[in-house]
């Protein structure tokens, strides 16, 4: 392996770590206690973004159904389709783009304003488009993403999760969720005969 090679892998570990280190920094405390008590009083949960925003988008709704809060991912593509009729008045969804600029996600936004559903967006530009047509914005914050080109999703899909599962934090002791309650849900696995003993 080339000695750069090595210098960028491990610089990669300064800059993510960096990047949540400020974004907790950026992140408005109002807003997210709006956030945590939209979510905790949903009867359904959406969250939708392209490429690597719409993979921590899965693993967000992913999370929501370990704590019993009914949730699923909607690709962009198929919530204009028809798939946004997951949602209910009264509900949330989540829309996650860096530049807050994400084409796709726009028409999403409209569709649940129209339907009375609550748009949570995580956004780092308060003055885009997705950002000032929310609800309520979570502000995260990206210097710079890993790679030497300063272009691949490698920050900002760690800072976005690092987000996604702080909201899950909050939300076990909001709802005063129990380890039981795990347990019957998640059997399976190393974690489910270390509740299940």
């Amino acid at each position: 392996m080339k000695l750069s090679s090595w210098g960028y892998a491990k610089e990669s570990f300064t800059i993510e770590s960096n990047a949540i280190k400020q974004t907790f920094k950026a992140i408005n405390k109002t807003a997210f206690e709006k956030a945590v008590d939209v979510l905790s009083k949903a009867e359904r949960i959406a969250a939708s973004g392209c490429g690597h925003s719409g993979i921590a988008c899965q693993h967000f709704a992913h999370l929501m159904c370990c704590i019993e809060l009914p949730a699923r991912f909607i690709s962009p593509s198929e919530a204009v389709h028809g798939a946004s009729g997951f949602l209910k008045k009264g509900d949330v969804i989540i829309l996650a783009s860096r530049g807050g600029k994400t084409s796709e996600l726009l028409p999403i936004m409209q569709i649940c304003k129209n339907k009375e559903v609550t748009v949570i967006s995580i956004t780092e530009n308060m003055e885009s488009p997705l950002s000032l047509g929310s609800d309520i914005v979570i502000k995260m914050h990206v210097q710079r993403e890993t790679d030497k080109y300063n272009s691949q999703g490698t920050t900002s899909f760690v800072v976005l999760s690092v987000i996604f599962d702080s909201l899950q934090a909050a939300l076990i002791e909001e709802i005063d969720y129990q380890e039981k309650q795990f347990a019957l849900i998640h059997p399976g696995g190393a974690v489910g005969e270390k509740l299940n003993r």
